[in-house]
């Protein structure tokens, strides 16, 4: 089972975002990840936030091996064309060690930001619609030297690409979905499908109820890629941890018992958050470190 961090940006990068990124490389994570959001929920509404991609291109040039990525980009706020120049200079930037988490987005602030006074959000159905039609023109941008695509929500007239990512044929993508339509586009172009839980039991419900929702989640990707003609075992299967009600950093073993259980239902990568005094995501930080230095070994 691989273990992987998500750092969020909310420190300016001379005063602590450095160290931090270094130090994920120094525990062993597999990959460090960030939120792309351009605000995100309270208590982060009001304070500082940083964009994830030059964060990302900063933390490439402070750290040699882990990999790194977002969890995830969206299009709330991200155009396919921009986005795939972007990704394919923080893939050479970073020697190849870019992963791409990308969902359909949710209802925060990003779904209004950019909005004009009455205009309303997407809705999810809204969400879905463009994500379907977003991913597959970013594989061709990511893939192809020019691309000219002119579709229902997104266009592109000779949109070069040259020379493309370092890694070959583009960088991976982590798909996250909960539902059918966003895990069948898992099944076509992810390397990787993320999951968080059942989004309608947020915040409530109980450990064995969450491992039931996920448990039936995988049921139904593994479904959906034989419907595709994918070997489900090829697609690994990642947990963004932070969203049930476990508390998987209140010991390392804790954690360890939280990872041996959900390994049994099929994942392949847990996702800790970097703890964040006053938040959701506080916890200890001799503990955080413990989890990540000694529970691989256990868990191997």
């Amino acid at each position: 089972m691989r273990l992987s961090t998500v750092i969020l940006p909310v420190l300016r990068w001379a005063e602590g975002g450095r160290e931090r990124w270094r130090r994920a490389e120094e525990l062993g994570f597999h990959t460090a990840y960030t939120y792309d959001h351009l605000s995100w929920r309270e208590p982060f509404r009001d304070g500082p936030w940083f964009g994830a991609l030059p964060t990302l291109t900063a933390a490439a040039t402070a750290t040699g091996r882990i990999r790194l990525g977002t969890l995830v980009t969206s299009p709330n706020f991200r155009h396919p064309v921009n986005l795939a120049k972007e990704l394919i200079t923080l893939d050479d930037v970073s020697g190849g060690r870019i992963t791409l988490g990308i969902g359909a987005g949710g209802s925060g602030y990003d779904a209004t930001v950019l909005r004009a006074p009455g205009e309303r959000p997407w809705t999810p159905r809204e969400r879905a619609d463009h994500f379907g039609e977003f991913l597959p023109l970013l594989d061709r941008l990511l893939t192809e030297d020019a691309v000219t695509h002119h579709g229902e929500r997104y266009s592109a007239h000779e949109a070069r690409n040259i020379p493309g990512c370092v890694q070959r044929p583009r960088i991976p993508f982590a798909v996250a979905a909960a539902g059918p339509r966003g895990m069948r586009l898992a099944a076509r172009y992810g390397q990787a499908w993320v999951t968080t839980g059942d989004p309608r039991a947020a915040g409530g419900g109980t450990a064995e109820e969450a491992r039931t929702a996920i448990r039936g989640q995988i049921r139904r990707l593994e479904e959906i890629c034989a419907e595709e003609g994918r070997d489900p075992a090829g697609l690994p299967r990642v947990l963004l941890t932070g969203f049930t009600p476990d508390r998987p950093l209140a010991s390392l073993d804790a954690f360890v018992d939280f990872a041996g259980t959900y390994r049994e239902l099929g994942i392949d990568e847990i996702v800790l958050h970097w703890p964040v005094d006053g938040t959701m995501f506080e916890a200890d930080r001799e503990v955080f470190e413990r989890i990540a230095t000694e529970a691989p070994g256990q868990l191997a």
